[in-house]
Parts: C-alpha cells; sequence; structure tokens
C-alpha cells in the first residue's frame, strides 16, 4: 500500500527541476529539437533564395517546461506531461521601401512553385490584392478607412509582416526582437543572428523590414503515463 502511494504521488506531483533538466537532455530531445531547427533554418533559407528579401537576422527561442501538479479544478491539461519542449524561430529580412509590390508579388511567385515551403501564392486572393494596393490599382484591401496592409497570414504555418511605408501619420513598423534571458541549455535556448545586428540597422541599410514568423512548435513531449511524442 505505501509503494503504491508513493507512485500515485508521483504521478500526481510537479516534475522537479532535475528531471526537466535530465529529460531535455536525452538523446530522442536531443535528436527532435536539432531536426526541427534544422528545418525551420532550411525553410528560412529558401525565402533567402527565391524571393526579393535579403535576410539580415535569426531567431531561436527554445524552451523546455516541467509538468504540473495535478489539477483538480482550473484544468489545462499541464499536469498530463512529466516535460514539454518548444521552439519559436522568427526571421527579419531587408528590402526595399520603394519596390514594396514588386518584393511581395515576388513572394508570391515564389509560393507558386511546387515544393515550394511558402504557404502564399497567386492563388491567395487577399495577397494579390495587398500588390495591387501597392501598385496603386485598388484602394486598402481590407476596405475603406482600414490603412496600409502589414500582414499574410497562414494558420499553422507562418506569419509576415512588414513595415508601414505609405500609412499617413505614424506608421507601424517592425520591432526590434525582445532581448534574451540567460540561456540554460538544454532547458532553455535563446539565439540572436548574428548578435551585432539589430532591425534598425536592417531598415537603415534596405529601406524597410520584413519579419517571418514560423509557427511555434511542440517538438518534444513526455506524458506522465510514459508515452514519448517527438517532432
Amino acid at each position: 500500500m505505501a509503494l503504491l502511494a508513493v507512485s500515485a504521488c508521483s504521478q500526481d506531483g510537479a516534475t522537479s527541476p532535475k528531471t526537466v533538466r535530465k529529460l531535455a537532455g536525452s538523446a530522442e530531445a536531443v535528436r527532435a529539437r536539432k531536426q526541427l531547427e534544422q528545418e525551420n533554418r532550411k525553410t528560412i533559407a529558401y525565402w533567402d533564395a527565391h524571393t526579393p528579401l535579403t535576410l539580415g537576422l535569426v531567431t531561436v527561442d527554445d524552451w523546455c517546461m516541467g509538468g504540473r501538479a495535478k489539477e483538480l479544478f482550473f484544468q489545462d491539461g499541464d499536469d498530463r506531461y512529466k516535460i514539454r519542449c518548444t521552439m519559436q524561430v522568427s526571421a527579419y529580412f531587408g528590402a526595399s521601401s520603394h519596390h514594396v509590390s514588386d518584393t511581395i508579388d515576388g513572394i508570391l511567385t515564389a509560393g507558386d512553385r511546387d515544393g515550394s515551403p511558402i504557404p502564399f501564392g497567386h492563388d491567395f486572393y487577399y495577397a494579390t490584392k495587398v500588390v495591387d494596393y501597392y501598385r496603386g490599382k485598388t484602394g486598402n484591401p481590407q476596405g475603406p478607412g482600414t490603412g496600409e496592409p502589414n500582414q499574410l497570414f497562414s494558420a499553422g504555418t507562418v506569419t509576415l509582416d512588414w513595415d508601414q511605408v505609405r500609412q499617413s501619420g505614424k506608421r507601424e513598423l517592425i520591432e526590434e526582437p525582445p532581448a534574451c534571458s540567460p540561456s540554460d541549455p538544454p532547458v532553455q535556448r535563446c539565439l540572436r543572428e548574428p548578435a551585432t545586428t539589430s532591425v534598425a540597422n536592417l531598415r537603415r541599410k534596405y529601406g524597410m523590414v520584413f519579419k517571418l514568423v514560423l509557427s511555434s512548435t511542440e517538438y518534444f513531449t513526455v506524458y506522465k503515463d510514459g508515452q514519448t511524442v517527438s517532432h
């Protein structure tokens, strides 16, 4: 009976920091982490090579969280796992502020290609209206009074934002990435590459900035029932 009680407490308790670190550094977690980061960087390289955008900065935020003790009332599922690791990768590109229509149209052309990781093509009606807007053919694509567009969105894939360049008055500009908190691998990693580059520097050099945000991905999860799921 005592052994059963200890086992139950272990299953229902929060994951200790020591266990989180051990699981985050396991061979399976390291393999899943490396694979996902490589895939994300390959996607970013494709954008750099096949669109009018010029890559200037890549950010990687990677963290592993331990599961909580059993939730009796406000249940959100955080008590079902021992550890869950998530990665968020973004890229900042420079582009000419005088050729926004050609830049976005070039992105759509790259997205038209078979096998392209770019989810925006000329079959995306709203995106073509954004190109027409910057070419002066139509008004605001979201409707009168909505202001200058500054985003293309593909659910579960990527979000592309850019500096407003035609908005009268205050323009919405891409912000600097948040500063890194101290890295503590394998539990927490934060990369800003190159560290000497800023969004402001890219804007001064090219004229405007585009920000590509790849979907946040849970790449390694160990549940309290022993099941392991990796990317």
